[in-house]
């Protein structure tokens, strides 16, 4: 069985949610949620939400227990970018995009494996 979480619009980049993204892929969901804890990045942070999300999600819509889960997938996508001008000499502006990321976590029980 598989169980989803889903965060949008993140205010964080994809590309920096990506790298601690990657790292988790294939491990135990609680072990994962541990080792995200102690990544001093706000991108881990955010992650760590989405899996406690996608644990809570397993435990009470579909009574699996957290320790026979697994990250089956963890994807990050590009959300919209918010446009933003700064003030720059001689009365110009220059443009500044702050990024959005959607955050999909998939567990997966191991008995379906």
């Amino acid at each position: 069985m598989e169980v989803k979480a889903l965060t949008k619009f993140a205010r964080m980049s994809d590309k920096k949610v990506r790298e601690i993204s990657r790292e988790i892929q294939g491990l135990n969901a609680a072990e994962a949620l541990e080792i995200l804890k102690l990544v001093p990045r706000k991108s881990a942070k955010l992650v760590a939400k989405t899996l406690a999300s996608a644990i809570a999600n397993a435990e009470n819509n579909n009574g699996l227990s957290a320790a026979n889960l697994t990250i089956k997938s963890a994807i990050v996508n590009q959300g919209v970018a918010f446009k933003r001008f700064r003030p720059v000499a001689r009365g110009s502006a220059h443009p500044i995009r702050k990024r959005t990321s959607h955050i999909s976590i998939v567990l997966s029980d191991e008995n379906t494996k």
